[in-house]
Order: C-alpha cells, then structure tokens, then sequence
C-alpha cells in the first residue's frame, strides 16, 4: 500500500470515528504511520486531506451510478436511484457520512456530477411533462430528502427503524414534484398546477432543442421565466 493511500485510509477511520466530525492531521499520522511532511507533500494542507478523503467516497458512490444502464422509463429510473442512494449510505456508513461531513466546506466536483445524473433523468420526465416544478427545484427537494433519509437511517438506526421509512418518504418526495400525465384531461385540474406542469414541461424541451428564433439572452430570459412559472406555488 503507498502513503497516499495509507494516509486517506487512516482519515477515513479517524473521521468516521471522531464524534465531532474533525481530525488532527497529527492524529492521522500517527495512525499512518508516516511524518508530518509526507502527508503535506501528498495534500498539501489539512483541507486537502479532507477534500481527498471526500472525494474517494464520492468516487465510490459514483461508481454504481456511472454503471447504471438507463431503461425506457425515467420514472422507474428515478425510483431505483433514490433506492441505489440509500442503500449505499447503509453499505458504507463511514463513507457516507464522510460525504456529508461539516468537516468539508467544499463539496468535491464528483458531489456535482451526482446531481447532474440526477437533473438528466428528471430533465427526461420534464421533456414529458411529468414535473410540477423546474427541474432544479425537483432535484434540489429529491437530493435534499434523499441525503437527510440516508443519514438518518444509519446514524440514528433505532429510531429510524420503519423499512418501508425510505420508500414512503420517496413516494412522498415525488409525489410532490411529479405530476400526472393525464392531469391535463381532468377538468378538475387546478389552472395554475396545470402553467407550472407546462412551463416546466417546455423549459426541458427548451434546453434539449433550442429554438432558433430567439437570440441567446432571449433564450436566457425566456427560460427565467418559464422557471420563475414552474416554481410558484
């Protein structure tokens, strides 16, 4: 085993660990058996080892999601990504709440590549009118539930004990941001849930097909508004 993974190895465990949260570089090397100098050789300070250790397990959580073949239904695909999320938080706790860490004040650019395969499936439902709110709304709400109900689960584990917790908070979720397709053929259908399902609706096919007509500040605008439509209540 090199340094450099001696050394992320021994944060992790410390990390994961810590009751705070934090670590001691000093503590980290004792624990990697190396001197000081070789741990800023390879991270530079403090921030970097935490932003490395970070990094890994986003990296490792990454990696089912880059594997993942999508199907023919985005919603089923939305479905078995909340489940794959979870059920990674409660395969590799250490890692996940190293993720989540408040040790880390910058997220890892693979924290932003997670949310992007997130907004790409509910850019799909969108393009379909599947959405009530923009597409970063739903994905803001799904990530924010999907991160609070794995941390949860593995942190507190007797109190959140209910299995089906994480499907009825999913289905709950999504409820709130997935419209039915055949909403529009209600005549129940209340008007301004109906300007938000197609505005949403419109902005994703948008973006998948610019329209020609319009410059690029107004195409910026136009899709201002179409979210600022989306998102009111």
């Amino acid at each position: 085993m090199d340094t450099r993974t001696r050394i992320l190895e021994a944060a992790t465990k410390l990390l994961a660990e810590s009751p705070s949260g934090d670590v001691s570089t000093r503590a980290v090397c004792e624990a990697a058996g190396v001197a000081a100098p070789a741990l800023y050789r390879q991270f530079g300070d403090k921030e970097g080892l935490l932003s490395a250790v970070v990094d890994n397990a986003f990296e490792k959580y990454l990696a089912s999601k880059r594997a993942a073949v999508p199907s023919d239904d985005p919603l089923h695909d939305l479905r078995d990504g909340w489940d794959s999320h979870v059920a990674f938080a409660q395969d590799n706790p250490t890692y996940y709440r190293l993720m989540h860490s408040p040790a880390v004040g910058t997220p890892p650019p693979a924290a932003t590549e997670a949310f992007r395969i997130l907004h790409e499936r509910l850019e799909l439902l969108a393009a379909a009118g599947r959405l009530k709110v923009s597409t970063e709304l739903a994905g803001q709400m799904i990530m924010t539930a999907n991160v609070g109900v794995a941390l949860l689960t593995i942190s507190q584990p007797d109190i959140y004990k209910d299995q089906q917790l994480s499907h009825r908070v999913r289905d709950a979720v999504h409820a709130a941001v997935l419209a039915d397709p055949r909403a529009s053929e209600d005549p129940s259908t209340d008007d301004q849930a109906e300007t938000s399902r197609t505005a949403a609706g419109l902005a994703a096919l948008l973006r998948r097909s610019p329209a020609e007509s319009l410059s690029a500040g107004e195409a910026t605008l136009l899709q201002e508004w179409l979210a600022r439509l989306s998102d009111t209540r």
